[in-house]
């Protein structure tokens, strides 16, 4: 892996400088690129987040931050986005064993061992790499976006251009809605001619709609409709 898109979240600004000096050392060691982006609260970090989900591998969470601490924005961060990895800094020895529950890659004491942060980037790259089949890569503008299986509601095309939706966002791309069904494999159905969706974000199929679980209603085509409702079926026992 050529590039690793890094975010440090720590309220004391001496803190973020000293992590990323670390980091960008072992980096450089590794010969991997490095791209970064600081954040002095878990709440500025979860707002840009709205509207750049996709665009970190690995944020580093200080656990001692203002109203809303490392591990309530993990836990946040972990609905937005599931595939990205967490790794939990702190000074204080009794919150090792914190993380678990939202599933970090580690914990670290501060200052980081250059070793420490050898490891983590290590566990870091393993699981993105083991993670890539359970995500969409996609190029918009000039930004390539990994965005979680999980995340995606549906995708859209109109013309040549095709629409990636998730709760939060949409990504869009030039492609063919026929080359996306391709790559997604059968966690997706085709409802239309337009329209491919993920058959866990639906709640029910009904007339000639599927109703997501969040509400939204997506045309189905009386031609797709044997097929999308053997899916949905499927995915029904087996989830």
């Amino acid at each position: 892996m050529g590039m690793l898109r890094i975010g440090i979240c720590d309220d004391i600004y001496d803190a973020r400088l000293v992590l990323r000096a670390a980091l960008e050392r072992v980096l450089e060691k590794r010969r991997v690129q490095g791209q970064f982006r600081e954040f002095s609260s878990g709440e500025g970090l979860l707002r840009w987040l709205e509207s750049h989900a996709g665009e970190l591998d690995l944020v580093f969470l200080d656990m001692e931050m203002g109203e809303l601490d490392g591990m309530e924005t993990a836990r946040r961060l972990r609905a937005a986005d599931a595939g990205l990895q967490l790794v939990f800094v702190t000074g204080y020895a009794e919150h090792v064993f914190d993380g678990y529950s939202v599933g970090a890659l580690g914990y670290l004491l501060k200052p980081p061992k250059a070793e420490q942060l050898e490891e983590v980037l290590d566990r870091a790259q393993a699981a993105l790499v083991r993670d890539l089949d359970r995500a969409y890569i996609c190029r918009s503008g000039d930004t390539h976006y990994r965005i979680p299986i999980a995340n995606i509601l549906y995708f859209v095309s109109d013309r040549r251009q095709v629409a990636c939706v998730t709760a939060g966002r949409e990504y869009t791309f030039y492609g063919k809605l026929d080359t996306v069904a391709a790559e997604v494999g059968a966690d997706f159905v085709r409802i239309h001619q337009r329209y491919l969706v993920r058959t866990g974000a639906v709640d029910r199929m009904e007339g000639g709609e599927v109703v997501l679980r969040d509400g939204r209603r997506l045309p189905v085509s009386r031609s797709c409709q044997p097929s999308a409702l053997l899916a949905f079926t499927r995915a029904e026992l087996e989830g």
